[in-house]
């Protein structure tokens, strides 16, 4: 039931934001993720400073601004790399230069006598409009142990001081990666602990592309929706189904600025209306609800608090400035809210009886896996693939097991992605110190025609 007639929204397909669109800054290279709505009215609180996002809109995905105060208080400035490139080439240069040096830090002390700039000095310059670069240079000529100190301590002087005062902003558009990224990040119990790597995998082994219906469970707050979405490109349906009569919460799908046509190829059905059948085998599904849920998964509460808000640790919440959080809030008012998931028409939930979906997604912490697959399965055509995620493994490894039992699908695997990021830098090239050693599983097979 493929629809080929793709009607491209161009204002929302530019490079550039516009007024309305969602975007992730990334503050100071990922100590703060924040998801805003651009708008006149929306501001972003950076430090003590609160910074209206106007100068945002028209700019293209990937500029990077920082704080300037104006005559008008603080503002976000369009910043010049070239110049801080000068900047590293001299310091490069230094580097070398100075490279046979040994130096060490042991003969250091802290003892907080080493700058001579103090806190009214700073304040004061601040006032005279001196930008923050110019600060952390005078911090760094007033510091009496900076030349002391190796390269690679200077370096990290130099940082420390540029995200205090001199903060950068980076504009990044939000699509699967950076929004999954971002959630994992800071907040991974809202996407159910579904990493990049896991989710792109599940896409990959439940072969999802254009010309497809695809049959999704979505419990992860609309990240899997929103994925499959883009990732058909409005080419095809993709069909987000719940049991019993609530439909699960796809905020997370707002923050893609998705056009007309991908809203349009996201449907919602219950499990009910696509598993009844005219000689009525399967009415009695969606009537045991309780059973399906597990015990120590995500709560219904849980889930439903998703929403497009920032990203932020456990202890920073209720200090950060949440854009996105109130749907009442002035910034959503003023923004038009993307209208996508809405109810399956009647010709289409025929056509998916009478055919079956093309592939079958799943990411649903709460639910019993093999309940739920024992009754989805049947919606599938013969031959179709399906992919399904769950943070631990026993859940998965009884469904494998019913399965082959049942003799109901062939090819079942699971799977335990991993994934490892390397900081490469001169000198300096290692695993990362901080990265995640758990990326849940995922069980994926072909479902078979039984006779």
């Amino acid at each position: 039931m493929a629809d080929t007639n793709n009607q491209s929204d161009s204002g929302q397909n530019s490079r550039l934001t516009w007024e309305g669109c969602s975007v992730l800054l990334d503050i100071n290279d990922g100590d703060r993720l924040v998801f805003a709505r651009l708008s006149p009215a929306a501001k972003l609180k950076i430090g003590n400073n609160n910074c209206s996002l106007q100068p945002l809109i028209g700019c293209s995905f990937g500029s990077v601004f920082r704080v300037e105060t104006g005559s008008e208080g603080p503002y976000l400035a369009r910043f010049n790399s070239s110049s801080e490139g000068n900047v590293n080439n001299v310091q490069e240069n230094n580097g070398f230069q100075s490279k046979e040096e040994s130096r060490d830090n042991r003969e250091l002390v802290d003892d907080n006598k080493a700058q001579s700039l103090t806190g009214e000095d700073i304040d004061a310059m601040r006032r005279e409009g001196v930008t923050g670069d110019e600060i952390v240079e005078a911090l760094i000529a007033n510091s009496a142990t900076f030349e002391k100190k190796t390269l690679f301590s200077q370096e990290k002087y130099r940082i420390k001081k540029q995200k205090k005062y001199a903060p950068k902003v980076l504009l990044r558009r939000p699509f699967a990666r950076s929004i999954c990224e971002a959630y994992f990040k800071k907040y991974p119990v809202r996407i159910g602990f579904l990493r990049v790597d896991t989710l792109s995998l599940l896409l990959s082994m439940a072969n999802v592309s254009a010309n497809s219906d695809v049959l999704v469970v979505d419990m992860v707050g609309g990240l899997l929706t929103g994925a499959v979405a883009e990732r058909m490109g409005g080419v095809g349906h993709v069909c987000s189904t719940y049991v019993g009569s609530t439909p699960y919460p796809m905020e997370i799908v707002k923050i893609f600025n998705f056009g007309n046509d991908i809203c349009k190829s996201i449907l919602r059905s219950s499990l009910d209306d696509l598993s009844s059948s005219n000689n009525g085998t399967s009415e009695q599904i969606g009537q045991h609800d309780d059973s399906l849920i597990v015990k120590g998964g995500l709560n219904n509460d849980q889930i439903s608090s998703v929403c497009a808000e920032e990203i932020c640790d456990g202890s920073e919440i209720g200090k950060s400035n949440i854009l996105l959080e109130d749907s009442n809030s002035q910034v959503l008012r003023n923004c038009k809210s993307v209208k996508a998931g809405q109810k399956a028409p009647e010709e289409f939930i025929k056509f998916w009886k009478e055919n079956g979906f093309s592939s079958l997604v799943v990411a649903a912490p709460d639910l019993d896996a093999w309940t739920l697959v024992k009754d989805l399965l049947p919606l599938l055509s013969s031959s179709a693939p399906f992919a399904i995620y769950h943070q631990f493994l026993q859940p998965l490894a009884n469904c494998m097991h019913n399965l082959q039992l049942g003799k109901m699908a062939i090819g079942l695997q699971i799977s335990e992605p991993w994934l490892r990021e390397y900081q490469v830098l001169p000198s300096r090239t290692h695993p990362c110190m901080q990265m995640s050693a758990f990326g849940g599983y995922i069980l994926s097979g072909t479902k078979i025609c039984n006779v």
